[in-house]
């Protein structure tokens, strides 16, 4: 199920929770002691990070797949620090080995964090906060060597990812999203169960185990798949976004009150899931919408924790970042302690493949 770690740090007595929530994380997935000794390292780092110099925010923990562009890689640790605070002017400076403006931070900074994880990437702008996200594999052993390429194995290609939360800081999300590659084909699936908390996972987490079975076929048929897995649930609604980088083309296919928005030549356009329940009340028919992929396209899925009315981010940078820190910045715009997130949340996101020099 979708264990989850969301923990609010506003002042320095949250950092502690923060890494023994990394530390925990870590067991979950079975790291090493080295990488579970990163893993909160990194974690702390962030959230000292948080109270110095952002006036708080909060550490978001899930544990994820890897990028859809790894081969042969186990589950990790992703861990997510957002902000509202005052921004970095200097990122270039900022993740710089060893970089800290602040008497009492550890003195890693964020160029620390940006060595020592597996993956690391930061968004950043004055006025309107940070991103983080951090992800942390298993120490690969000296003697391992890199898997040989095989047809059907992950290439570098379009990127994946996401991020995952529940509500009122529940242990358990009733929402997950994974991701199948094979060959030039991709494809993005977002589940929310049916309410939320571990009867809701419990929905969520078979439709994550039941799509690698058929990830090969397309939406429509992935979706009536599921139907007959979930029936044994309470069921979900369910987005199905698959890619086929070959052709250029994109499939969406939705059940239920998943949203999925596509970053298009003229602005942003709604790619409509169809009324229902999977697991439950299945239509009898499931349109599946069809559209180019081009170099700049951005796919956002999301359940339906995020407000109705949320604004697509504008930034042109972000096409470059790495997919989970353009969830979480959808994910920190939509919502505020003002304005907080009414139902367990997840944003996956579906970006082109990373331009040289990209993360």
């Amino acid at each position: 199920m979708s264990r989850v770690w969301d923990i609010p740090v506003q002042d320095s007595t949250r950092v502690r929770d923060v890494r023994v929530a990394a530390e925990a994380a870590s067991a979950r997935v079975g790291l090493d002691p080295h990488s579970t000794a990163v893993a909160a390292l990194v974690a702390t780092e962030l959230a000292t990070n948080l109270v110095k110099h952002a006036s708080g925010g909060r550490i978001m923990i899930n544990l994820t797949g890897p990028p859809a562009s790894v081969p042969d890689a186990v589950p990790c640790v992703q861990i997510t620090s957002v902000d509202h605070g005052p921004g970095i002017r200097d990122v270039a400076a900022a993740l710089k080995d060893g970089s800290t403006t602040a008497r009492a931070s550890l003195g890693a900074g964020l160029g620390t964090c940006l060595r020592i994880s597996t993956d690391f990437d930061l968004h950043s702008r004055p006025g309107r906060g940070t991103v983080a996200v951090a992800r942390i594999r298993p120490q690969r052993p000296r003697h391992a060597a890199a898997s040989p390429a095989r047809p059907g194995s992950p290439h570098p290609g379009a990127r994946t990812g996401g991020i995952n939360t529940s509500l009122a800081h529940a242990e358990h999300s009733g929402d997950a999203y994974t991701t199948v590659r094979s060959g030039s084909r991709v494809t993005l699936m977002l589940a929310d169960g049916l309410g939320h908390g571990s009867p809701a996972a419990e929905a969520s987490t078979a439709a994550v185990e039941a799509l690698h079975h058929v990830s090969e076929r397309p939406p429509a048929e992935i979706l009536r798949h599921l139907h007959a897995v979930l029936r044994s649930t309470r069921g979900a609604a369910v987005g199905v976004a698959q890619l086929d980088e070959d052709a250029g083309r994109l499939s969406y296919a939705g059940v239920g009150n998943i949203g999925a928005r596509l970053r298009a030549d003229v602005g942003w356009e709604h790619l409509v899931s169809h009324p229902g329940i999977v697991g439950a009340h299945f239509p009898a028919t499931v349109p599946v919408r069809e559209v180019t992929w081009r170099p700049d396209s951005l796919l956002i899925l999301h359940s339906d924790g995020l407000p109705s009315r949320w604004v697509p981010p504008e930034d042109p940078e972000l096409l470059s970042r790495d997919p989970a820190v353009v969830a979480a910045v959808v994910l920190r715009d939509a919502g505020s302690a003002a304005r907080p997130l009414r139902d367990d949340t997840s944003v996956a996101v579906l970006a082109p493949a990373a331009s040289e020099g990209s993360p």
